[in-house]
Order: structure tokens, then sequence, then C-alpha cells
């Protein structure tokens, strides 16, 4: 019997922690990671930050890591790039060097094989046309197919067979295909399937392509090697497959006999939209929103059940595990939060996992998780803080995430460390932030930080306003100023009249029946006020400077910003500045400059709130500046990591190095100030 276990199995009670049969492989426990295009890839290819991606969450102790999210069976199967290519040989060298890296910690490694389909674009990649099984056009692609023809079907199902072959010789484990919006899928559904030839009208004819790519795949692979499928259980559209046909569809797939498990997933992918709130549901969406569906598809069906989609936390995934709604669950973004999960769950340190805090940050560019910043960087920063070789006196100022960031890693590096807030609890903007309904679960970044600096021994002083006496009283070796900023109402004519997002959200000032927010910012504190603050008897203006709401967000954040604004009857103005804000009777008149046109109009409301940004709070930074021994200049080779300090032994009597991080410096995001004092400190 083939095995990716390092072990037998676990003795422990914990439905996570039992073995499981898949096919010929034991996996040493219930959860997984599921295929996801990363990004990370090089030309198509896996090299060194894509393979070092996933050993780590096979470091990390989970049964399996799937790769190769929408890999590409054929040529024409290019969304223009981050997918892996397995329609040459040139990847199979790569994918050895993959398994033997997954292997050597004893997780298993499947990729998934898929053709797009009309999800394929014609204008980027090998500039081939997209092919589907009828010519309906994808709202999310916008590209219009050419429907197949006998010859396409006879390629394509080769180029499924010939990938799966090259996974195979790759050493994987196994492979996946997809239904949802992809080609299998396509010619699943009536709504994309409009066929009447052998490949459409029935569900038989249907079924047909999907049924004999297996058919392919298993002569290419054999029986031992693992084929399952990433399976939609419910299209949740009026005119596609509902519940009970895609049962049927699956029971037709498990009486033909070449599929060994379902990967469940839910509704479509062709809109932002559908996928957002089904395909991968994120903020918006409730923890695990599918899972009761999933179960009773497994008790109707034979095949091993695996699910993902939102399922962030321990507790979540036993539960899934426990009542047998699933044999395999899938913490995908939880494992981008924290690739070490299952190891901690088995040393008995559950509460020191890092919490997926649904920021659907790791949908944003690439891999990379809003409050660990080793995802995705692995081959830069490291997952693992190594101890520094001589403890100094570390003091950081001001307690927001960067703060809070900068503290825990100098502590984990072995200083002695205190964190001097000025306020009466720790997290800065996140607590603003997670002041608005959808997005509180941010408030995960802050709690989980406070438990690891009370583990750490961390001094923590709040109410404490540390200007540079306070601060050098320490006797520091290194000073790190994280204070943050304060929002930017600097050269706006008028600012006297406008409140802050800020102050509106934490309810400093009362808010009027009649708003307008200005954002100049693309991100989501604006909209998240303009959704906090509507209602049936307020009326709430939105003007952007940009030409999309929520533009500097992930795509699952701003198209269900877009649709929230809708359902709660904000009125979107966009491309417009602010100009200058002047009292008028009972109420504030608001002078925009067009971006485009450079006309000018005037809007009126009982009040105007501004997000502009923040500008940095430095006065405990200047005043230092002069008595430090690198005059408060970061050497941006060190933060960076094309240069690594040395530790060249104790400071002179009375100096010490000087760093300021996060907003302090520029105003940006919660990740930025993370990352930052992330790279920063672990060179301390």
């Amino acid at each position: 019997m083939k095995t990716a276990a390092s072990q037998a199995g676990s003795t422990s009670s914990d439905p996570l922690l039992q073995p499981f049969r898949l096919k010929g492989l034991t996996l040493r426990n219930r959860v997984v990671s599921t295929s996801h295009a990363s990004m990370l890839d090089d030309g198509g290819l896996p090299l060194e930050r894509y393979q070092r991606y996933h050993e780590e969450k096979a470091r990390g102790g989970l049964a399996m890591t799937m790769v190769g999210g929408s890999a590409m069976t054929s040529p024409d199967s290019s969304w223009g790039g981050g997918q892996l290519d397995l329609s040459t040989d040139r990847i199979v060298p790569h994918l050895q060097s993959l398994s033997q890296r997954v292997h050597r910690h004893g997780a298993a490694v499947m990729c998934q094989v898929s053709h797009l389909g009309r999800r394929a674009t014609a204008y980027a990649g090998n500039w081939l046309p997209p092919v589907a099984p009828s010519r309906v056009r994808e709202t999310r692609n916008r590209n219009f197919p050419k429907e197949m023809d006998a010859a396409d079907v006879d390629r394509i199902i080769k180029d499924y067979a010939s990938a799966a072959r090259r996974c195979l010789d790759g050493g994987l484990d196994g492979v996946e295909t997809v239904t949802g919006g992809h080609l299998i899928g396509q010619f699943l559904s009536l709504r994309t399937n409009r066929r009447t030839d052998g490949f459409g009208g029935s569900l038989e004819n249907r079924a047909r392509f999907g049924l004999m790519v297996h058919g392919a795949i298993r002569r290419a692979v054999g029986d031992d090697f693992a084929v399952g499928i990433r399976f939609v259980i419910d299209e949740a559209a009026k005119d596609g497959s509902d519940f009970d046909e895609c049962l049927a569809f699956a029971r037709l797939f498990e009486r033909e006999g070449h599929l060994d498990f379902f990967n469940c997933i839910f509704g479509r992918m062709d809109t932002d939209l559908s996928l957002a709130e089904q395909n991968m549901p994120g903020m918006f969406n409730p923890s695990a929103p599918f899972l009761p569906l999933v179960g009773q598809f497994k008790r109707e069906t034979r095949l091993p059940v695996i699910h993902a989609a939102g399922i962030r936390d321990v507790a979540t995934a036993r539960h899934a595990i426990r009542e047998n709604l699933v044999d395999l669950v899938g913490m995908t973004r939880a494992h981008i939060a924290d690739p070490d999960i299952v190891n901690k769950v088995m040393r008995g340190e559950e509460e020191r996992i890092r919490p997926c805090v649904g920021a659907s940050y790791c949908l944003y560019k690439k891999v990379q998780c809003i409050h660990n910043p080793a995802s995705g960087h692995e081959t830069i920063i490291s997952h693992t803080i190594v101890r520094a070789e001589r403890p100094k006196r570390v003091v950081v100022v001001g307690g927001g995430p960067g703060g809070m960031e900068a503290a825990r890693v100098a502590a984990e590096r072995g200083h002695r460390v205190s964190l001097l807030e000025a306020g009466v609890r720790l997290g800065g903007q996140v607590l603003v932030a997670a002041s608005a309904s959808d997005r509180k679960d941010l408030i995960g970044i802050v709690d989980w930080r406070v438990d690891e600096l009370a583990r750490l021994g961390v001094e923590v002083r709040l109410n404490t306003y540390a200007d540079a006496e306070i601060v050098l009283a320490d006797q520091p070796d290194a000073v790190i100023v994280a204070t943050g900023g304060v929002p930017d109402m600097d050269r706006l004519e008028g600012a006297e009249h406008c409140d802050s997002v800020w102050d509106v959200l934490t309810g400093v000032v009362p808010t009027k029946d009649d708003v307008l927010i200005y954002d100049e910012t693309g991100r989501q504190a604006a909209i998240s006020c303009a959704l906090h603050l509507a209602g049936p008897e307020r009326v709430v203006c939105l003007a952007i400077a940009d030409d999309t709401l929520a533009i500097e967000t992930p795509y699952p954040d701003r198209v269900s910003f877009r649709k929230r604004a809708a359902e709660s009857g904000i009125r979107v103005v966009s491309d417009v500045r602010l100009v200058k804000a002047a009292r008028q009777g009972n109420g504030i008149a608001a002078t925009f400059r067009h971006e485009l046109t450079g006309a000018e109009t005037e809007m009126t409301a009982a009040q105007l709130i501004v997000e502009r940004g923040t500008v940095p709070m430095e006065d405990t930074y200047q005043d230092l500046r002069a008595r430090s021994a690198n005059n408060g200049v970061t050497d941006i080779a060190l933060m960076t990591g094309t240069e690594t300090r040395r530790d060249n032994g104790p400071q002179a009597a009375g100096s010490f190095v000087l760093h300021r991080i996060g907003d302090a410096v520029a105003s940006r995001d919660i990740y930025s100030s993370i990352y930052e004092a992330y790279r920063l400190c672990s060179q301390l």
C-alpha cells in the first residue's frame, strides 16, 4: 500500500487527527489544502517560490496539499498567467522536485488538471480563441468562445490524459478535474450547453464529455493513481443545474467507476459576484456556508468527499469530520494564515493558531495573508523566527498592528521588549475597521497578537504617551516607532466643517440623517462607513475620486461592496475630487472637480465625512532622530532582505538605532505595516 504518512496514524481521539484511506494513499489526518491559483509560478512552472509555499504547509502537518488551481491541460486554456502549464513535458522535473519536497514531510500532493473552456482568454497567453460546448459568452471573462467540433473534443480529451500522466510522472499522488465554470461543467450545464448532438440535450449526453475525459485519464495513469473531480453540487441559478440534477450527474460518474473522490463546491464562477459569494466565499459570508448541503450530498453518494469554501477555524473543521459531513476538510485560506495548524493542534497549542480573519487579502494580486507576512514570501522571509545572538533592549512606540507585530517578532528573537501605547487598548486602526459590522472578524488580528505578547512576556504599557524622554528612560538598544497616523485633512479648504470616517465609526461624533462621504483612497474605510450608516431613515451619498468603488480592495470585496451599496440605496458619484467645503445654512456645501472634464459641481448635505488616508504621527520619531546612532534611517537593503545585518556586539553606551514603520511613515494598509515590522525586526 502506498502511503503519504510519516506515521501509521494517531492515537488521539481528535477526529481531525485520524488517518484516512484514499485510493492507495493513507493520509495521516483529515486536513487538506485545496487547489488554488497562488500566482507564484514562473512562466507556468512550479519553481522555488511555488515549491517552498507548498512545502511549508507539508511541514506544518496537514495530510495533503493540492497544487495547480486551474492548471492548463491545453494551450488554449490560459487566462493570461498565474497557472501551472501541464500542456508540455517541461513541467515534469519541477513536479518531481515539488513532490519530493512535500513527501519528505509526510504529506501527499495532488494537482488540479483542467481546461477553462470559455473562461480562457483570446488576448494573452498563446493568443488562441477560447473553446466551449456552445457559443455562450462568460460575463466575467468577456470572451466569445468557438463552439467545439469533433476535432476539438478529441484533442482536449487527449490533453487531459497527457496532463494527468505528467502529474504521475512527476511523482504526485493524484489529480482532480473541475466542473463548475470550467469545460467539463460547461458541458454539464444547460446554461452553457446548447448543443443538439450527442454532447447536448439529455443529462446523459451532457455528461458524456466528462465521462470520456475521466476514462482517458484512467487509461493514462492506471488504477492505482487517485483521480477525483472538483464538483459543483448546485449551480444556484434558475437556468442551471440544481442539487438534484447535480446529484444525478454524480451518480453517473460514480457508476462509470473512474473516480475516487468528490471535492464539493457550490454555485457558479462566471461573474465576480458569484465567484466571491459562492465559489470562494469571503468577508461578507458566514463561516462554512455550504457545509450542510455538502453533508447532504455525502449521504446520497458513495465516494469520499472533500470540501473547503470558508472553513476558517479548527472547531468548524472538527465538527465537519465528527458529524460525517465530509471525509477530508479543506482549510486552504486558513493555511495561508497559518501553515502550522495541524502541528499546533497535535502539540496542544490550538489557541495559538493564527486565525484566518476572512479579509480576502489572499485574493489581492497573489497569495499573501493580511497578517502573516511570510506566506507567499517563503524564499524571502521565514515562517520561523530565529533567536538573536545577543539579547537587546527594544522599545516599540505604538500598539497598532505594526507595533504589535514588531514587539512580537522582537520578543521571539529573544529581546527584552516594552510596547508603549497611548490608548486604553491595543489595536490602533484595526479597532476602527472592526467597528464596521461586515469587518468585525478583523479583530482577530489584534486578539491573536495580544495573546502572543502575553505569552512572550512583552511589557505592555497602555495609556502611555511616549515622548522622547520616556523612551530613552528605558535605555533602549533599538526603538521602533509605530505611532501610525491621523486622518488627513491637510490642505483641504474648509476642513473644519468635515468629520473623519474614524470619528463616525467610533461614535466620537453623532451622525446626521443626510450624509455625504468622500473617499480619496479606494480602500475599505469609506464604503464600510457608508454601509454602516445606510438605512431607511438616512440618505447616504458616496463621492469617490476613482472610477470604480473600492478599487484598492481584493476583487471579492470590491464586487460585494458594490452589491451592498446598491442594495442599501447608497448613491455613488465617481471621478470627482473634493476641492473645498463650506458652511451653508444648517448643512455643508462640498465643491467637487471632475477628474476627467475639470468641471466643478456642488453637493450639499447635513454632514460631510472625509476619508483621505492618514498623516504620519512622527513627533516622537523626529525628537529621537538626532540622538540615535543611525539618525533614524532604515537601510532599505536590510529591510528588503538583500543584506543581512550582523550582530557586531554591544553598542556604545547611550546609543540606539531608531526605525519607524507602517503609517508612521506613509498611509498604507494593515498588511504593509505587519510585513514591514516582520522584515525589520527579524533582523534586529
